[in-house]
């Protein structure tokens, strides 16, 4: 095994080859890297793959991050025994990964400035600490390729297997947080995004880390058709995604719900003194005359009014005046969909619990519906139940400003959310929707079949202001619509406000830090379920399966 690594790097630095061959030289100047160089590099390599995400969408950064990757890799798999190799494989990786999240999220710290007095010291434990603990995914990703790692074409297929694994393992352990997954590379062009219906986000993920990392084997130094049939083959299967993006892609828009008009409020309040409590008269006001705004000429008045995550400073639901003044406010067949906190009266012996929610409010104020948040943001929204009576003896809390911290929704109950008028809405608060997979549930709390005829989003990006952030934010959404078959209804405080129909296709949107309304159709949902919505992760799961065993028998035959 160490004898099959440690003639390799003499391979890739151009022994027995062309002195030109400067490709040759550049690989194996890059797998030669130890110590703190290797590490430094592979930093920069996945702060250089970051620039494939929203807002950039530049594809080629992540070709050179990856191979540069799998560069790194190859020296650190001939560093000695298995031990050895691993250990320094998971560094590589680790070091990657910290570069490409660091890079990726950076645009976190805006949210400890809004209360810089309370939340500024934190700031680095954001910006550095969360990627230091989610580039261990990544380290563990890497070691794994290391176990079938073999020179050529395989240990492609074995990087792409590890990494895959590792960037799901990244969205479903400890809450699960796979913001800017590599298949998000793939999940902004409307073709190639196409193909999310069929594999989700994370085969989108296997297929980004295939294609960008194909490239490195154009510097193996074997027979011509062994360097460059890996690149040829990802550049077909990246046609090939797009081919059937394009077929995919009805060239005219989707119909739309016949006698559904909507009104999505975006109030652009921002995150300080202002959004008070004791503001509330001035912020219910400012919310129900954006909504009465006179529609543009030849579009009725809105049947559905959207105001977004968390609209309110108090409670709206023990505030009888408020209440009452929203429910004057709609006319007669209008429905509103709010996002609000909410108190529960707690059991004997218990505190009294909040939900972030939303509620649907009918004329004359009463609360129609109600979805409790499931998905909570750790640290935002509460505390880890480990570390909580430890970070609140220094003096520590959630972002949001409520006693205890909020409670999560019921899993298992029902998650539908019922607004007269409107197919059943998957409804989602914030970060919820970037959770592939789990944010249409397809039972009742009773074991009823449902079927969504929309997804229902709603959230409040104030925090991060002009930043990446609300832009990644709305591209990871945009991609349960694709995946789902649903169209994306999304309502943001200071954007980005949206309507997406079922393709991934955004038909109407409001930007960023503007205050104004929204009115536009509902577009209907595909026909069918898509083989996502049917089967979930399964068909990633089996072409992970398949590209494991490739690798797997590369390493048997090295």
């Amino acid at each position: 095994m160490t004898a099959r690594f440690e003639a390799y790097p003499r391979a890739q630095a151009g022994e027995g080859h062309a002195a030109g061959d400067a490709l040759l030289r550049l690989s194996g100047w890059f797998a030669g890297r130890r110590g703190w160089p290797r590490f430094t590099i592979a930093v920069g390599a996945g702060a250089l793959g970051a620039l494939a995400m929203p807002p950039f969408g530049w594809l080629p950064a992540l070709v050179v991050s990856m191979t540069l990757a799998v560069w790194l890799t190859d020296g650190a798999a001939a560093s000695g025994g298995l031990g050895r190799s691993l250990r320094r494989c998971f560094l590589t990786g680790w070091a990657w990964g910290f570069g490409y999240l660091t890079a990726g999220l950076c645009w976190l710290g805006s949210a400890f400035l809004v209360e810089a007095d309370e939340f500024a010291w934190a700031l680095p434990l954001g910006v550095v600490g969360l990627p230091a603990v989610l580039g261990l995914f990544y380290g563990a990703g890497f070691s794994a390729a290391r176990l079938v790692w073999s020179p050529g074409a395989g240990r492609i297929a074995a990087l792409a297997s590890g990494v895959a694994g590792a960037e799901w393992l990244r969205g479903h352990l400890f809450t699960g947080f796979p913001w800017n997954t590599l298949g998000m590379a793939l999940g902004q062009n409307p073709w190639l995004m196409q193909s999310a219906c069929l594999v989700g986000l994370y085969g989108l993920t296997l297929l980004t880390v295939l294609i960008c990392a194909a490239p490195a084997t154009l510097a193996t130094g074997r027979r011509p058709i062994g360097r460059f049939a890996p690149s040829a083959a990802a550049a077909s299967v990246l046609a090939g995604l797009a081919l059937y993006g394009a077929a995919r892609l009805p060239e005219r828009p989707d119909a739309t719900v016949a006698g559904v008009r909507l009104r999505l409020v975006q109030p652009n309040l921002p995150q300080d003194a202002k959004f008070r409590p004791e503001n509330r008269e001035d912020i219910v006001d400012r919310y129900i005359e954006l909504s009465e705004r006179p529609p543009e000429a030849g579009r009725e008045l809105p049947t559905h009014i959207l105001w977004p995550e968390s609209a309110f400073p108090f409670l709206i639901q023990r505030d009888p005046a408020s209440l009452a003044k929203v429910g004057r406010a709609l006319r007669q067949g209008q429905h509103l969909v709010t996002g609000a906190a909410r108190a529960e009266e707690p059991l004997p012996g218990e505190r009294l619990r909040f939900f972030n929610a939303i509620m649907t409010i009918e004329p004359g104020g009463r609360i129609v519906d109600t979805y409790d948040k499931v998905h909570l943001v750790p640290f935002g929204e509460y505390l880890p139940a480990p570390l909580d009576a430890a970070l609140r003896a220094v003096g520590l809390r959630q972002f949001v400003s409520v006693p205890g911290g909020f409670s999560a929704g019921s899993r298992a109950g029902q998650r539908m959310l019922d607004v007269p008028g409107l197919p059943p809405a998957a409804a989602t608060i914030c970060y919820e929707a970037i959770f592939p997979g789990a944010i249409v549930p397809t039972r009742s709390e009773t074991g009823a079949p449902q079927a969504a005829g929309l997804i229902l989003n709603v959230t409040n990006d104030a925090w991060f202001g002009d930043t990446p952030g609300p832009r990644q934010h709305l591209a990871q959404a945009r991609l349960r619509a694709i995946e789902e078959g649903l169209p994306l209804v999304r309502d943001a405080n200071t954007g980005i406000s949206a309507v997406i129909d079922a393709h991934g296709r955004v038909t109407a949107s409001l930007p960023l830090d503007q205050e104004a309304v929204l009115d536009a159709d509902l577009p209907v949902p595909i026909e069918g379920r898509t083989l996502y919505a049917r089967f979930g992760d399964w068909p990633f799961l089996a072409m992970l399966l398949a590209a494991l065993l490739c690798a797997l028998g590369a390493w048997r035959r090295a």
